[in-house]
């Protein structure tokens, strides 16, 4: 049995980040580890990912990119986070520091630095993140969701671990289970997810699209779509103007549940989608966000079209022409359907949340070497 350690990891506050640092979190209190959450006010507060688990805000600055009068007022926000973050590992003493991305992230591990604690980052994506990219060269070891990231030097082969993103264990378990049976006069399920915020893009084009299919066809149709507060009203409109069958919100609570039943998923490209359709085996028309950091979604999307479980449309070629002609294509056989389940599923990698485990577990001594010393009562405020 692993001997008992404690590990920090530092994550910002999106769902990118977070959902990854949470599946990590679980895995390494299953083995007998305790683990504290370092994040920003939005990080500790989504419902339900760390129950049991000790959270702390650390302050943060973010260096714009185009606002360098900012960039003084940030760096002491950094610096006075990474002060915080060494007290805490004083009374923690943690046997290695996590990153998962974010500029909370960045703090927490010059603290580690400073401190000579393990450290590791996890990269969600298919592009290295910007802090990642400024602690890639100082860290003990990169993990990766694809085998190729771009912005990820040559020189730090060596330290790369490529393990996936961790994704629930409620969509893992979808890949024990068929794709679901597509009867040629049968119902077709879509679902259209824009990820944790919605996408306009999806709601202003898929049902016109979806209405210019072949009268029969169109008539099989049970579409869920997930649409931005502003759009919802819109798009419902529209799904009934068109005698579409449409469920809308704007947030899906069961999304594995969702993805059981679903045929053909229409989405964005983001990394916690695309884990999630790769685990799960579902085909997908994706259309990647033209405004992402360096444009990783349309990265992230490479891999599974490229093994021909997906059809990626940029979005401005994403028109209800071309969605209409892509659903069509895969729709009307049903062979074609389940031969893109099958290859989107060939790319998962449903050990993510394992390796990971196994990755940070084998960093550093079972306790990190800090002196312990007792917390500064004026500081420990801060940590709410």
């Amino acid at each position: 049995m692993t001997a008992s350690r404690h590990f920090v990891l530092a994550a910002g506050g999106t769902g990118g980040h977070m959902v990854p640092a949470a599946a990590l979190a679980a895995e390494l209190t299953r083995r007998g580890h305790r683990v504290a959450l370092v994040s920003d006010a939005r990080g500790v507060r989504f419902p339900g990912l760390f129950d049991g688990i000790q959270m702390h805000v650390l302050p943060a600055g973010r260096f714009q990119v185009g606002r360098p009068q900012g960039w003084a007022s940030a760096a002491r926000e950094m610096w006075r986070g990474r002060a915080m973050a060494r007290e805490l590992y004083r009374t923690f003493q943690p046997a290695a520091v996590i990153g998962f991305g974010g500029y909370p992230a960045f703090p927490a591990l010059l603290a580690a630095f400073a401190d000579r604690i393990p450290t590791a980052v996890h990269e969600q994506n298919a592009v290295l993140g910007r802090v990642n990219r400024l602690v890639a060269g100082r860290v003990s070891a990169i993990a990766t969701a694809y085998p190729d990231v771009e912005r990820l030097k040559p020189s730090l082969a060596g330290k790369v671990h490529l393990v996936g993103n961790p994704v629930r264990d409620a969509v893992l378990a979808l890949r024990d289970r068929p794709y679901p049976l597509l009867e040629e006069d049968g119902i077709f399920r879509v679902l259209v997810t824009g990820g944790s915020q919605g996408a306009s893009v999806l709601s202003r084009v898929v049902p016109d699209g979806l209405a210019m299919l072949p009268v029969a066809f169109r008539r099989r149709l049970q579409v869920t779509h997930q649409a931005r507060i502003e759009d919802i009203d819109a798009a419902r409109a529209k799904y009934a103007e068109l005698s579409i069958a449409a469920d809308l919100a704007t947030y899906l609570p069961d999304m594995p549940g969702e993805l059981a039943w679903a045929h053909l998923v229409i989405a964005r490209a983001g990394a916690s989608t695309v884990a999630e359709l790769t685990a799960a085996g579902r085909p997908a028309i994706l259309v990647p966000y033209p405004s992402a950091a360096d444009d990783h979604q349309t990265a992230n999307a490479e891999e599974i079209t490229r093994a021909g479980g997906a059809r990626t449309i940029d979005e401005e070629d994403f028109t209800p022409v071309e969605l209409a002609k892509q659903v069509q294509k895969l729709g009307l056989d049903p062979g074609a359907l389940a031969n893109a389940a099958a290859r989107a599923r060939s790319v998962g990698r449903p050990h993510a949340t394992r390796d990971l485990a196994d990755l940070v577990e084998s960093l550093g001594a079972p306790f990190a070497r800090l002196p312990v010393a007792a917390p500064k009562p004026t500081r420990r405020e801060a940590f709410a």
